[in-house]
């Protein structure tokens, strides 16, 4: 079953890939999804196999993979709780996506190589979550970031598709680069890559409390590193991946240009794919980073700025899928705060609620965008409720669980209410020491995720129609095969939350996750998420509230004070508009020059020396040598004459100088 699961992606990706144009585009729509629809049915009986059921850790061996002396690195899927939950997501989302994309791509003359992505999508991905050695999930980690780059430059005509898909390429690289270092300074310390073998050693790491440091084990950087610090380095390599990844702050910036490719991409690559594999990684590696308290700051301090950066550009961005795009980017932030203050299971929690509504605010978009002839600013909208009512309420439902609605102390909530809470509730009480800005910039951010949020619905949907007349009446929703998507992805943004708050963070945390996450032993955030003061429940519901009146108020009773105080506050707005100048400011650091230096290398040392005084020197030598031969070629027969009497007159002389030496 497990085997079929990963597999069967990549299947159905060869044979769309190789043989599409032999078979046809219609057939290789169905044959990927039929093959996607499999694996995510097969995935949910797995999830309660393993995980609701009485299912342990299993190991399944593939092959033989890798073999250098004593060396050894099979291909194995590792089944536990956290695949069994990234299974789900995965290959439920990506099962839609294809069906979704059924409808939404029917136009393009490249179908079967669209679907051959995706499925090679999926399949990277899955790879990665059953990876049962650090190799084996970095081999899916590029497939990731190889499969992202073709499918966000899948409309390689266009110029600004092939950039984007240029930028997250070689963002990830800086990410990946980190993690690979990661993954070498981990084999030093342990001296394997499986991860049974190092989670097993990682228990008796660390000298005990009190002891002495102990000798260096790791040159890092030049530094002679002991056991504490070795590991700290090794762990803010793995983050320095996840980071990019999952679109961190200072390696967020290819997020944003990603929209250029297709929606359903776009909904693959911020609810189910790419951008959660940062996140599965520090959970997956819980015990290591557990290790190091000064790592989990790091990865807190960072996740919290990434929140609060990400839900400040969303407030005034135009482009619907960018709102959506910077909205992933924020919600990533919250996953990683989760993370560091040791609240694992919220984590996952949030990143499988999130996938749900994500996915649905995502393919909701895309039905907007096809209804209005494929315009995608919101300035260009407007009055749409009516027309396309159906994608109206799947993007209300979307919303609502995006900004966490909810009645705080009860079971009625929509899944981001549970998963959101969960988060700052539990950084409130979290003993690290950036738990406590978290926990401020977090409810900043849930207020400004909830004015972004319906800043969009009002925008899209109410007021008067802002686009041409002839869009407005011809804009329709979308058919069937794109709405039933909709229609199972907002029923898990409603009632996700509910369903399994209890197994991922509640009273059968312990039964549901069966050691496949680290959990401290006395569950100390755990006991005392439950125990917060009124305030604090309160304070996200609040946050909420405030920012949707606030949207209320701007887009749909007085729309002129938008206008009016991006004008009094210019400088601001502009600063939030441009993403507060980062591609600018890496252009500046980075880029200029690097061209700069390129250009240099290219006309001073390729041009003036290589070329100047290698091949184009010595042919220009050659050219000129043989020119002047060229002309003792007169064609005179007295020249020819000359020249062989002169030729004699110097052998004679040769021979008559060597006979008398």
């Amino acid at each position: 079953m497990y085997q079929a699961i990963v597999f069967l992606p990549l299947i159905g990706a060869l044979i769309a890939g190789l043989g599409g144009r032999a078979i046809g585009a219609k057939a290789s729509e169905y044959v990927t999804t039929l093959f996607l629809i499999v694996a995510a049915l097969l995935s949910w009986v797995a999830f309660y196999s393993v995980a609701i059921g009485d299912g342990e850790t299993v190991r399944i061996p593939v092959m033989r993979w890798m073999e250098s002396g004593a060396f050894s690195v099979d291909w194995a899927l590792r089944i536990d709780t956290l695949t069994a939950v990234m299974l789900v997501v995965v290959n439920t989302v990506s099962c839609l996506v294809h069906v979704y994309s059924i409808g939404y791509m029917h136009h393009d003359p490249h179908r079967p190589r669209f679907f051959a992505y995706l499925s090679f999508f999926t399949f990277a991905m899955l790879a990665l979550v059953t990876s049962d050695n650090l190799l084996q999930m970095f081999f899916g980690w590029e497939g990731v970031g190889v499969a992202s780059y073709l499918l966000i430059g899948f409309w390689y005509k266009k110029p600004s598709a092939n950039a984007a898909a240029i930028k997250a390429f070689v963002v990830n690289r800086v990410g990946d680069f980190g993690f690979l270092l990661g993954i070498f300074g981990l084999f030093v310390l342990f001296g394997s890559a499986s991860f049974e073998t190092i989670f097993a050693a990682a228990v008796d790491f660390l000298p005990a409390e009190g002891a002495p440091a102990g000798d260096a084990v790791i040159n890092l950087f030049g530094m002679q590193l002991d056991k504490a610090h070795a590991i700290t380095g090794v762990c803010l390599l793995l983050f320095m991946g996840a980071m990019g990844k999952s679109a961190q702050f200072l390696l967020h910036t290819w997020l944003p240009d990603a929209m250029e490719g297709p929606t359903p991409v776009s909904a693959l690559i911020h609810a189910a794919t790419m951008v959660t594999a940062g996140v599965f990684l520090v959970a997956r590696m819980s015990p290591i980073f557990e290790l190091s308290p000064d790592a989990l700051t790091v990865v807190v301090s960072i996740g919290a700025i990434t929140a609060f950066f990400a839900a400040t550009v969303g407030l005034v961005q135009n482009d619907i899928k960018r709102v959506i795009a910077y909205s992933t980017c924020s919600q990533l932030g919250y996953m990683f705060v989760a993370l560091g203050i040791g609240a694992y299971g919220a984590a996952i929690f949030h990143l499988f609620t999130h996938a749900f509504f994500k996915a649905l605010l995502f393919l909701g978009s895309g039905s907007v965008i096809h209804a209005v002839s494929d315009e995608q600013d919101m300035r260009r909208m407007g009055g749409l409720r009516k027309k396309i009512p159906v994608t109206y309420w799947m993007m209300i439902i979307g919303t609502l669980a995006l900004t966490g609605v909810g009645i705080p102390g009860t079971m009625l909530g929509t899944a981001g209410f549970f998963s959101k809470d969960i988060i700052i509730e539990s950084a409130y009480v979290a003993e690290n020491p950036a738990a406590g800005i978290a926990f401020g910039l977090l409810v900043i951010a849930a207020m400004f995720t909830s004015f972004y949020s319906w800043r969009l619905i009002f925008m899209t949907f109410h007021g008067k129609p802002r686009a041409s007349a002839d869009v407005m009446h011809h804009a329709h929703e979308s058919p069937l095969v794109m709405l039933v998507p909709l229609f199972i992805l907002a029923a898990g943004a409603l009632f996700a939350g509910v369903l399994f708050e209890g197994y991922f963070f509640g009273h059968e945390y312990a039964e549901f996750w069966k050691g496949a996450l680290f959990t401290l032993p006395d569950n100390t955030i755990l006991d005392e998420f439950h125990h917060v003061p009124l305030w604090v429940k309160l304070s996200p519901f609040v946050a909420m509230l405030l920012g949707l009146l606030t949207a209320w108020f701007f887009y749909i009773r007085s729309p002129e004070t938008p206008k009016r105080l991006a004008e009094d506050h210019r400088v601001l707005y502009q600063f939030l508009l441009n993403k507060w100048y980062f591609d600018e400011l890496y252009d500046f650091i980075f880029v200029r020059p690097a061209k700069w230096l390129g250009q240099f290398l290219w006309k001073q040392g390729d041009g003036r020396v290589i070329d100047r005084y290698g091949p184009d020197g010595i042919a220009a030598r050659v050219q000129d040598i043989t020119g002047r031969v060229v002309r003792l070629q007169s064609g005179y027969l007295y020249h020819y004459a000359f020249v062989m009497l002169i030729g004699i007159a110097a052998l004679v002389t040769w021979m008559m100088l060597g006979s008398a030496f």
